[in-house]
């Protein structure tokens, strides 16, 4: 694909993610929004149609970040290869690994409606559950591990190119290295609630902005060539 097309895609699944990912959270959180293993595993099976469609936005996930992986690579690969590579590999273990969050989805589905029956799940199954919820919590943030390095290198090739304006690279840039810095002490349990969304909001302005900016603009060639 040529630059231009390149920088269309990436514009356009910049803003595609962020639109399915909030979704998937949104419908997720509406059907477990209670206190308890077992009631959120009761709420699940009350809420399955909610719930099958966060699995399949979820998977939606997993190849909204490989394209972005690779239409990224397309657009800096002329100003460093090999960074351009590390970066796309990174985005797509992104992809990868955001299917952790649907499978977990899925279990919990099929524990919720096969153990509740419209009473308390036993023991078992709010073990099970319990562990579920938890891998649905980690998976995100190991993912988001991978995205930070990705966004932190492929911001640094736009700056370096001056392919887009650099007070907006420049943001890429900080909010990607914030993220790389945060995140793994959020994921061993040093800080979360507020503090961990907090972080998120730089890139949330970056990413917005940067996808429309693609999507209207487009990308200057790389000023080393």
């Amino acid at each position: 694909m040529t630059r231009t097309t390149n920088a269309r895609v990436a514009g356009f699944t910049y803003l595609f993610y962020i639109a399915v990912g909030v979704t998937e959270m949104v419908l997720f959180d509406g059907a477990t929004r209670v206190e308890g293993t077992a009631a959120k595993l009761m709420r699940v099976a009350q809420h399955a149609s909610d719930v099958r469609i966060a699995i399949v936005l979820g998977l939606v996930t997993c190849f909204a970040a490989l394209v972005l992986g690779v239409a990224l690579y397309g657009i800096t690969r002329d100003e460093d290869h090999d960074l351009a590579v590390l970066a796309l590999a990174c985005r797509a273990g992104e992809g990868v690994l955001n299917a952790i969050g649907p499978l977990a989805t899925l279990g919990l589905l099929w524990v919720g409606t096969a153990a509740t029956g419209g009473n308390a799940p036993d023991a078992a199954a709010a073990a099970l559950g319990a562990f579920l919820l938890k891998i649905r919590g980690w998976s995100p943030t190991i993912s988001a591990i991978f995205f930070a390095v990705g966004s932190t290198l492929f911001s640094f090739l736009l700056l370096r190119g001056r392919m887009v304006p650099v007070p907006l690279a420049w943001l890429g840039v900080v909010a990607s290295v914030l993220l790389l810095a945060g995140l793994p002490v959020q994921l061993v349990g040093f800080f979360g609630g507020p503090t961990g969304w907090l972080m998120w909001l730089p890139m949330l302005m970056f990413e917005v902005v940067l996808g429309l900016w693609l999507l209207i603009k487009g990308v200057a060639a790389p000023a080393r060539g």
